[in-house]
């Protein structure tokens, strides 16, 4: 009963069935190789735009240096004070803009507010040279605490950041997970809502290791093919992250893998929410449930097997009461190879 996260399932067969033949023969290396070509136009068809794509094999890299591309040494990443880029990333958006400063913006369930993000900007004006400028916003999605922008949301945070000047950058490390639980086109969550440029992940939903920068404007992206070199993202056998990404999007699968790992979270959310003693803060929008338990039912479920991890967030919802002393807060995380007997088994302890 692994529930600590969608990075602990292995890769979908159909992806290790396209790296196995793309093994095979001499091609260009460096990403000119026709894998690569042929993910980067299935990418524009997909997303209904023109762009510039480059591939890379993590998550932190997609984000670091697209970061890197957007903003200057002397400039302000403006971010929910939990994201990722902010918490988890050890500094590498940092590195990679050569010193740019991450601004946190208090946000309730890891979502930044309009109210809030115009608050904040208005605290750093642009022109003076004592403080670092206004240069990116980035949104996550979905955010750190499972919870997804809508495409109302992300266009209305993007027109505040465009108005002042800013550029709007994604992370989608499970934006396939946030599209499938709306029911929306890959372009309405992502140009047509304002991002300039979209960090989308691949290896959260079944790929082996394989993310993409896209650029939906691709005059962004002047750089970015020196940026990823100098910082050793450019792969010398680009052909198995092409395979990749050609095999996740194929038929869709992306787009399926998602919905059954949502669709597991959706089944342990309603029976979770059920037990008397359990508080979920919010609701699980994708494949990313928080809870607050009993202290006394989180030792019984990791005495039973079950894995999770405690979490902390430094902002609940107003009108949610943050965990007490004798209670716990967790994460749980469903991927596409979690099994509907480790989702029974685990209700069943609970239950009992």
């Amino acid at each position: 009963m692994d529930f600590t996260s969608d990075n602990t399932c292995g890769a979908h067969p159909k992806i290790l069935e396209a790296i196995v033949a793309a093994n095979s023969g001499a091609v260009p290396s460096y990403g000119e190789d026709p894998f690569s070509i042929k993910a980067a136009e299935k990418l524009t068809a997909v997303f209904e735009h023109e762009a510039a794509i480059f591939l890379v094999a993590t998550g932190t890299a997609a984000n670091a240096l697209a970061l890197g591309a957007l903003c200057p040494p002397w400039g302000a990443v403006f971010c929910q004070e939990n994201a990722h880029v902010s918490e988890d990333e050890c500094g590498a958006p940092e590195m990679f803009t050569a010193g740019a400063k991450i601004v946190g913006i208090r946000g309730f369930a890891g979502k930044i507010a309009a109210a809030d993000l115009k608050a904040t900007l208005a605290s750093f004006p642009s022109g003076p040279v004592k403080q670092v400028q206004p240069a990116v916003l980035s949104l996550s999605q979905l955010t750190e605490a499972g919870t997804a922008y809508t495409c109302e949301e992300i266009a209305e945070l993007s027109s505040i950041a465009h108005q002042a000047g800013l550029k709007v950058h994604m992370d989608g490390a499970r934006f396939a997970n946030a599209l499938v639980s709306q029911n929306l086109s890959p372009a309405a969550m992502s140009w047509q809502a304002g991002i300039d440029v979209l960090s989308l992940g691949a290896t959260k939903n079944g790929a082996l290791a394989c993310e993409a920068v896209i650029f939906f404007d691709p005059a962004l992206a002047q750089a970015f093919g020196f940026q990823r070199k100098r910082a050793g993202h450019t792969i010398s056998k680009g052909r198995f992250l092409g395979a990749q990404m050609c095999a996740y999007l194929d038929g869709g699968l992306w787009l399926d893998l998602a919905q059954i790992a949502n669709g597991h979270a959706a089944r342990l959310a309603a029976e979770f929410a059920k037990v008397p003693g359990v508080r979920l803060p919010w609701a699980a929008c994708a494949n990313e449930i928080f809870a607050i338990i009993p202290r006394a039912l989180d030792e019984t479920l990791k005495a039973a097997g079950a894995r999770y991890y405690d979490w902390s967030l430094r902002d609940f919802p107003e009108n949610k009461n943050p965990p007490v002393e004798n209670e716990v807060f967790i994460r749980l995380v469903t991927s596409f190879e979690t099994t509907a007997a480790d989702i029974e088994r685990f209700i069943g302890v609970v239950r009992k």
